[in-house]
């Protein structure tokens, strides 16, 4: 992975993904202690940032590959940002989707034309299954972070940051992201080691998910103990990939750890204040920097609110935080 490789993505990805905003509000900033800076790709197509990975692995098959469709494995963020970019290409795509996934993103995939296999996330390995069904139909695999293209097209997202951040007068400060897989954070730490190194990424996960930040301390790729639950749905894996976890050893600082009640109040808290609407996995970068800040440098914080498809069930125990 290179930086080369992020530059050729923002190629493929011109006039398919959107700018998303740097936001920023005095309440938000009085509850941090410090001035925060939000980068909402829950405004991106899809609602999250997923999209610009997706797009950048489906555009670049071969005419034979996109025959044989694809082939995808999500909770909802990128099965969306999988299944329109398919939809818009004319290529078929099959996802596998957690039975427990939220109904705002299983019935968002289907609109966007994809067909939807349901899984067993306390008892099947959703990549098992996701192999299994690929050679069964003979499609393409789009992995959800360990893949080049995918984590170049997450790293757009790092040079429009540092854009961003450079027109604010921000050259030092922590870059906190959402972190699931390591896809997003290793792409933004990969565009930010060259256009804005002053700014340190820091991986965000939820408690009991927490793979990256104990694989971080440990040296080696951690995995996370079966059987647990959280609200963030979003950003929850088993273990680092096998390509990001480097990016991550070379790149990032030391990680953080959000409980579901924090990141149900920072989606609370950016509806009030930024007036944008995330999910709990998208909001718990956000999280740490209102909640977190004693283990944060001095300076400013940008955080990602990576992503918005939240179910009204979900959103309504959110505002209920206010």
């Amino acid at each position: 992975m290179t930086y080369d490789d992020i530059i050729a993505a923002r190629g493929r990805l011109a006039g398919q993904a959107v700018m998303t905003p740097m936001l920023n509000a005095a309440q938000i900033d009085a509850i941090a202690g410090r001035r925060v800076l939000v980068k909402a790709e829950c405004l991106q197509r899809t609602g999250s940032f997923k999209f610009r990975g997706a797009w950048n692995r489906v555009s670049a098959l071969s005419d034979e590959e996109r025959r044989r469709g694809v082939v995808a494995s999500s909770s909802g963020n990128h099965a969306q940002g999988v299944a329109l970019s398919c939809q818009l290409l004319g290529v078929s795509a099959v996802i596998v989707m957690p039975a427990d996934a939220p109904k705002a993103k299983v019935n968002a995939t289907r609109a966007y034309g994809a067909e939807v296999r349901f899984y067993d996330r306390a008892t099947e390995d959703r990549d098992a299954v996701c192999m299994a069904l690929a050679q069964e139909r003979d499609a393409v695999v789009v992995p959800p972070f360990d893949d080049p293209y995918v984590i170049a097209g997450q790293g757009t997202c790092g040079l429009e940051i540092a854009a961003q951040a450079r027109e604010l007068g921000v050259e030092q400060g922590t870059m906190l992201t959402c972190c699931g897989g390591g896809g997003l954070s290793s792409g933004i730490a990969l565009a930010l080691e060259r256009d804005a190194p002053g700014l340190t990424v820091r991986p965000v996960e939820p408690e009991g998910f927490d793979d990256f930040v104990r694989s971080l301390v440990a040296g080696e790729r951690l995995a996370c103990a079966a059987g647990g639950m959280s609200v963030q749905d979003a950003i929850l894996t088993s273990m680092p990939g096998q390509l990001t976890f480097p990016i991550g050893q070379r790149l990032f600082g030391s990680g953080l750890v959000v409980s579901d009640d924090e990141a149900l109040r920072a989606v609370g808290l950016a509806w009030q204040w930024l007036k944008i609407v995330l999910e709990p996995g998208g909001a718990a970068a956000l999280a740490a920097a209102l909640f977190r800040g004693a283990a944060l440098d001095a300076g400013p914080v940008i955080v990602t609110a990576s992503g918005g498809n939240v179910d009204p069930p979900m959103f309504a125990r959110a505002m209920a935080t206010l």
